[in-house]
This record gives C-alpha cells, sequence and structure tokens, in this order.
C-alpha cells in the first residue's frame, strides 16, 4: 500500500529501528512519500546522537528494545524537544511504562501506511 505524499510531504521524520529490513522498508515508503527520513538507526546511542544534531526533527518512530537496549532514553528526549513520536515494538503496551501512556503504540508488525497516519495532523512547509 502506498502513502499519500500528503500525510508526510516535507516532514522530517527520525526512523529508530534495529531490525534492518523494517528500519529501510519504512525509509523506502517514507522517502517515496516525499519525507526527509532521518536514520534508520538502530541504536539508542545513534538515535541520541541524530536528535542533538538534527537542525530539523517533525517527528519519529521509535523501536522500544534495540538489540536489548530500551529506548526510553530517546523517548524522553523527543518529549522533552516536544516531538511527536509512536513506538512501533513488538512489545505489548502494558509492557510500556505508564509516563508514556499518551504516546502512540503501534504492535509489529505495521504497516508503514499506518504509521504514517500518526503523522497526518502535522503541519507542512508550504515551499
Amino acid at each position: 500500500m502506498n502513502i499519500s505524499p500528503q500525510l508526510l510531504s516535507g516532514l522530517h521524520i527520525l526512523i529508530v529501528e534495529d531490525d534492518d529490513l523494517i528500519a529501510f522498508d519504512l525509509a523506502e515508503n517514507f522517502s517515496r512519500a516525499a519525507a526527509i527520513v532521518l536514520g534508520p538507526v538502530g541504536t539508542v546511542d545513534g538515535a541520541i546522537r541524530i536528535i542533538t544534531e538534527a537542525e530539523r526533527l517533525d517527528a519519529a518512530i521509535v523501536d522500544v528494545n534495540l538489540f536489548g537496549e530500551l529506548a526510553f532514553p530517546v523517548a524522553d528526549m523527543l518529549l522533552e524537544r516536544g516531538v511527536p513520536f509512536v513506538f512501533a515494538t513488538g512489545l505489548e503496551a502494558s509492557e510500556i511504562p505508564l509516563r508514556y501512556a499518551a504516546i502512540g503504540h503501534c504492535t509489529k508488525p505495521v504497516a508503514a501506511a499506518n504509521l504514517a497516519e500518526a503523522f497526518s495532523w502535522l503541519p507542512r512547509d508550504a515551499g
């Protein structure tokens, strides 16, 4: 299923995912929908580096378990900076701390188009 460019056009989206197949599928689908993809990155340190160095970051998709390391420091940094994000993870919602109860949660496997819908409300650049 193709993603409508109207959903993602011009958005700078960070993909934090440790499964190469999933990461590159998301990146390819989001790029085709005219998003600017940051990453994909599969480690907490790599994600924090991108968040810190990015000139612009509109949204993120975060897998919670990155090679056995929990990505909650990434989620905390995104929250601190006011960057909307969704969890895309194999974990059940009950396994995610309550402080993230307001964050969207998609259980894998999840289609790129469904993740794109999570960002449909974000404002786009006029040009």
